[in-house]
């Protein structure tokens, strides 16, 4: 061919469609063969299992019966599912709080939170409990699976021929789930769950873990958890130790505690008791005539109520125990507290006095207290008049505007930035705004020159102003927050206390002067313990050692002016015979508040005085007439000897150095009889511990007590004389001459003022020695 296509060669080049449509066609009819063949050889090879007759139906029935028991599964993990998620260990704990509080020597002072104990382990609870429990609620506890057919099919029977419900059919694994996972709502999708959640904890438990945990988690009335609670709260004592009738009313509990109550309905109760005891012998676990003496002695309630409870200082003991345990999966537990019952009933006392005497006629009706040690030990709070009235704690929660007892902050804050209580300030201030500070009776400040601790002993409003603008707003409320203290803000009228504050904040923050700078964040809670006996929390070995927030040297300067505002100034009515105190009145618009802190070398207190409400109380009122004797007269009576160390920056008073040498005298006395042996070395390091000044001191104050008791004084360059001779051995009944013979001393109040009792054996040993004519006795009620 000689065309153009053949001469080009493109019959080569192209596909040649011809052989490829053959090759498919050819592939595809052989797989198609291959298939028949495969299909023909499986139908003949299955051929010969094919099934005919009654041996077809049997399959068809069992094909069916796993498509439906498949299906089943499906539909119970649907139902199951919401169950499981219910489910959660965590909620075993009751996650409500539990406490018992002690004083610092152990002695049980009150109870806070829910009434529940878990300490008793299954094998110390009484076999009568257990079996009147299972008598009553799960006779066949230990031979089903979490549900019990027979006894609820037995329970419905009961029920249609009773024509109510008077038996139930819940297990006590179903009662444990619905306690600790669910709610009590009657409804068909509670109730699923209840018995899914039950096949889990026969599951998950054994018989016995299930049995305790039922005791310790059932509701028994009274706001107790658990037979142990619960037999505190009704008999009064230990699950461990009560009698059959005892044990048949705890387990009629089980079913509607709040029905059977023995405080609730006393005739509904024995009837429920009685039908426990019944069940014991229908059971078979006792004969009637076993039972026949619980039912002729049916068990005695008691109410241990206790009347000196301080339930000011337990309330807020414990939010604190809350605080401390938050987070450790722990809510029955012991805390050891550090409340003094006698400063907390002399700090009611001491409120209410005042109350009683002025409140009518000066228009307050509440008042709060709180008494530390200088280092924050909380030893009393009094939140309010009367408890029983009213809970809330106007110690603790109540933010009320302090006065001019905030000057403290701002002074001790001008004494940080360069101020001594010598420097000259100007009775005088800038306005701030549209607002101008004016002193206490009007009047914008005489603009005279005062050294700054008289201006703190006046409480002028223009310094304290000043001051704050001088040094800075910022720097005072720095201040306060080094000392515990939350919530100042920054206003034009900061320094004179506009804010609010509680009154356990601000004696903390006045003891932080009062132990030298430290910081004294109140506390009350020495250490906390389980229900098993651990140590959860303990303050000595979990806590830092207190920092210094306050320089020494500050905190002494801000004490010498404070104790001049006792001595001195506003807070006069403060002042103590037997110890130096040092402190500040505050007053705010109004007025609305009064206030004293105050502090002496032991105890640090705060007052407040005003209404709930808010209304002013009657002109003329403020916190050194009202306050500061309330204070005065509960540190008369909490300090009960002479065993007061320094105020910081303060020498001793004098009556504590006469009582120091007392008590020296005394000891030499007995050395020098020989009674009280006293090593060389420690009389060595005594001396040498002690300043030149004061061993100078003592000494001129020791011979002029020789003078005036007609003794004679050595010659100054003579060497000190020895202590006297001990008494001749011919003569035993010889004593040592006493080498000082004090003048009467003037009547000693202190732990007198609010007593009734007039029992020798308490008075204090100046007291008990006699007072001095003209004087009244300690036992008289003092003058206000």
């Amino acid at each position: 061919m000689n065309d153009w296509f053949h001469r080009q060669g493109g019959r080569d080049r192209f596909i040649d469609w011809l052989r490829l449509d053959s090759q498919i066609n050819s592939a595809i009819g052989e797989a198609w063969s291959r298939v028949k063949d495969y299909w023909n050889a499986g139908s003949s090879y299955f051929a010969r299992f094919q099934l005919v007759g009654w041996r077809r139906l049997l399959n068809e029935f069992a094909s069916e019966g796993l498509t439906m028991l498949l299906g089943g599964f499906v539909v119970l993990y649907g139902l199951a599912l919401p169950a499981f998620e219910e489910f959660d260990e965590s909620k075993f704990l009751t996650g409500r709080y539990a406490v018992r509080f002690l004083d610092v020597n152990g002695n049980e002072i009150g109870r806070r939170g829910i009434l529940h104990n878990d300490a008793v382990p299954l094998e110390e609870i009484p076999d009568v409990l257990i079996k009147a429990t299972l008598a009553t609620e799960d006779r066949r506890f230990f031979d089903h699976y979490g549900i019990d057919v027979l006894g609820t099919m037995r329970a419905l029977v009961t029920n249609v021929q009773a024509n109510e419900v008077v038996q139930g059919g819940s297990t006590l694994t179903q009662q444990l789930a619905k306690n600790l996972f669910l709610s009590s709502e009657r409804s068909l999708q509670r109730k699923i769950k209840e018995l899914f959640l039950a096949f889990l904890l026969e599951s998950r438990y054994s018989k016995r873990d299930i049995l305790k945990l039922y005791f310790d988690r059932a509701y028994m009335g009274g706001g107790t958890f658990g037979v142990e609670a619960s037999s505190q709260y009704y008999f009064g004592k230990s699950v461990r130790d009560i009698t059959m009738p005892e044990a048949a009313l705890l387990a009629g509990l089980f079913k509607a505690p709040s029905k059977y109550s023995p405080l609730v309905d006393l005739a509904a109760s024995r009837a429920r008791t009685n039908q426990v005891l019944d069940n014991l012998v229908e059971a078979g676990y006792y004969t009637a005539g076993q039972v026949h003496a619980a039912r002729m002695n049916p068990a005695k309630i008691v109410e241990a109520r206790s009347t000196t409870s301080p339930d000011w200082f337990l309330d807020w003991a414990f939010e604190e125990v809350q605080r401390l345990a938050e987070g450790r999966n722990q809510y029955v537990l012991t805390a050891r507290t550090t409340v003094d019952l006698t400063l907390q009933r002399q700090a009611e006392e001491a409120l209410n006095a005042a109350l009683r005497k002025e409140g009518r006629g000066l228009h307050f009706t509440s008042g709060a207290i709180v008494l530390t040690e200088t280092d924050g030990k909380v030893r009393a709070i009094v939140g309010g008049p009367d408890y029983g009235e009213s809970q809330f704690n106007r110690a603790t929660h109540a933010r009320r505007q302090p006065g001019s007892s905030f000057k403290i902050y701002v002074y001790a804050t001008a004494l940080e930035n360069g101020y001594t209580p010598q420097t000259s300030v100007r009775d005088a201030s800038r306005s701030c705004g549209n607002w101008s500070p004016s002193n206490y009776g009007g009047g914008g400040g005489s603009g005279a020159r005062i050294p700054l601790w008289l201006a703190l002993a006046k409480s002028l409003n223009t310094v304290a102003a000043e001051l704050s603008f001088a040094v800075g707003r910022e720097k005072v409320i720095e201040m306060t927050k080094r000392l515990g203290i939350e919530g100042v803000k920054k206003t034009c009228s900061m320094a004179l206390g506009d804010g609010g504050m509680t009154v356990l904040e601000h004696t903390g923050g006045v003891a932080t002067f009062a132990n030298g700078g430290k910081l004294a964040r109140p506390y009350g809670i020495l250490d906390i313990t389980t229900s098993k006996g651990d140590l959860l929390y303990s303050r000595e070995r979990d806590e830092p050692p207190a920092p210094q927030v306050v320089s020494r040297k500050v905190a002494e300067e801000m004490n010498v002016m404070l104790n001049r505002v006792v001595t001195e100034g506003t807070g006069n009515m403060a002042n103590l015979d037997f110890t130096n105190a040092a402190g500040k009145t505050g007053t705010s618009t109004g007025p609305k508040d009064a206030w004293f802190m105050g502090f002496t070398g032991k105890y640090v207190a705060g007052v407040w005085l005003g209404n709930d409400d808010n209304r002013p109380m009657r002109a003329g009122v403020t916190g050194g007439h009202q306050a500061a004797p309330i204070w005065r007269d509960l540190m008369t009576v909490a300090h009960t000897d002479m065993n007061i160390p320094t105020i910081p920056g303060l020498a001793p008073h004098p009556r504590q150095k006469m009582e120091q040498l007392r008590l020296a005298e005394i000891k030499a006395q007995q050395v020098a009889a020989g009674l009280v042996p006293v090593p060389a070395t420690e009389s060595a390091k005594s001396l040498a511990m002690m300043p030149a000044k004061t061993r100078e001191a003592l000494k001129v104050l020791v011979s002029a007590l020789r003078k005036a008791n007609g003794h004679a004084e050595a010659a100054p360059a003579a060497a000190p004389a020895g202590p006297s001779s001990p008494p001749s051995p011919a003569d035993p009944k010889a004593a040592p001459e006493p080498a000082i013979r004090p003048e009467p001393a003037k009547a000693d109040r202190r732990a007198t003022l609010f007593d009734t009792s007039h029992d020798d054996l308490s008075m204090p040993a100046t007291a008990a020695r006699g007072a001095a004519p003209g004087v009244p006795s300690p036992h008289t009620p003092a003058r206000p």
